[in-house]
């Protein structure tokens, strides 16, 4: 077993307190957005076996068989399949949709027959995989997730009162659900934007106006109009209210698959994904919109955000149940004086503490070497190593399915 040293991401959304307050460190006074944790050659972990640190990837690379066990590698070649992370949201980050498997693969790939380099800020492909994610609040969390019913979004959006929205919600009621979907984002996201400004500043005042009064919509609108503060004029926002808005409690978890449009807006959360970068912004944000590309990877069905929570097992694991073999993520409620947990040992693992603190040790004996692991601590468990949890707080288990 191996103590990770992570690395801070100073993202401009990220929270200022957030990460400090769970790593018992001094705020910098600059936003801390995510702390990860893997073998992402972006920012990889390193560990250190004796000959100072050593990136993660570099380690993996190296013996990918003996650190990720075969069955891994086999599956999902020769690199750790997930990224970790620590998520702290200050404000709103962009609207965003991830491409499944398939359509990364050939986008990719005609991107790189085009010759666009890879960090050109026109790029849609950074790589071939998809970026199926998760995020379990660690605080009472916000965020928006998939399309709502388009006959609850046509009542929203009238209950605004802004006379240049009444097309939006016409075309919500009198079409089917998937056409009055795309009907609505690809007017909204094609309008020119300065004509859109007024639109978006009207909506912004009523959602204020409304959310302050209370009512079924108060908190939906209440959300819009800090997104719409976070982006003046961005039609962004107008895009947004077509999406769920969903508040999560900590232990509660949202899963983002392919194809849905997502936004994290505040909170702190443990979030785990694909090892991949490929992002197809909406909106709420300065970077590329490629509306063409974008239309064409929305999935426009309509349902509820489908809030996660763990399943228990006998043996104390509390899962996080997703369709994707990619990662599974899943925690332990450590108490004092209880048994030890014991996680399976077939694949590689990365074990994060966030509350308490727990012990990792090598089971049966008392004279191997262990970690402690404090608040935002974690470590990395190759593949066949056994290890044994025992402490008095919570930790996430982070691994693949194989």
């Amino acid at each position: 077993m191996d103590r990770l040293t992570n690395t801070i991401r100073p993202y401009a959304w990220g929270s200022t307190t957030a990460i400090p307050e769970l790593l018992g460190t001094t705020p910098t006074g600059e936003p801390q957005a995510e702390l990860w944790m893997g073998a992402h050659p972006g920012a990889p972990s390193r560990i250190d076996r004796g000959n100072g640190p050593v990136p993660l990837d570099q380690v993996i690379a190296a013996d990918p068989g003996r650190e990720l066990g075969t069955p891994a590698v086999e599956r999902f070649g020769p690199r750790l399949p997930f990224l970790l992370k620590l998520l702290a949201a200050g404000s709103p980050l962009s609207l965003q949709v991830h491409p499944d498997l398939a359509q990364a693969g050939a986008g990719f790939a005609d991107e790189e027959a085009r010759g666009i380099p890879v960090d050109a800020p026109h790029r849609n492909y950074k790589d071939a995989n998809h970026k199926p994610e998760m995020i379990v609040a660690l605080t009472p969390f916000e965020g928006l997730c998939g399309f709502r019913h388009p006959e609850e979004t046509a009542a929203l959006l009238t209950g605004l009162g802004v006379d240049s929205l009444k097309p939006y919600a016409d075309l919500l009621r009198a079409h089917p659900e998937e056409a009055a979907l795309r009907e609505v984002l690809t007017a909204v996201l094609g309008a020119e934007r300065d004509a859109m400004a007024g639109t978006v500043d009207e909506a912004t005042e009523a959602a204020g106006r409304l959310a302050a009064e209370g009512g079924p919509h108060a908190d939906a609108y209440a959300a819009y109009a800090a997104i719409a503060h976070a982006y003046p004029g961005d039609p962004g926002v107008i895009a947004a209210m077509l999406l769920n808005h969903v508040r999560l409690q900590p232990g509660e978890a949202l899963f983002l698959g392919a194809g849905i449009p997502h936004a994290y807006l505040s909170g702190l959360g443990v979030e785990i994904m694909a090892n991949s970068d490929n992002v197809l912004r909406c909106g709420l944000t300065p970077k590329h919109v490629d509306i063409p590309e974008l239309l064409r990877i929305v999935r426009f069905q309509a349902g509820d955000a489908g809030v996660l929570r763990p399943e228990a097992s006998p043996d104390g694991e509390e899962l996080y149940g997703t369709p994707i073999d990619e990662f599974r993520l899943s925690r332990y409620s450590l108490a004092a004086g209880a048994a030890p947990r014991t996680p399976h040992d077939r694949t590689a693992q990365i074990l994060l503490c966030t509350e308490g603190t727990a012990t990792v040790r090598t089971p049966g004996d008392p004279a191997a070497p262990q970690l402690t692991l404090e608040r935002g601590q974690s470590a990395y468990v190759p593949a066949g190593e056994k290890v044994e949890l025992t402490g008095e707080g919570t930790v996430f288990r982070a691994t693949v399915v194989a």
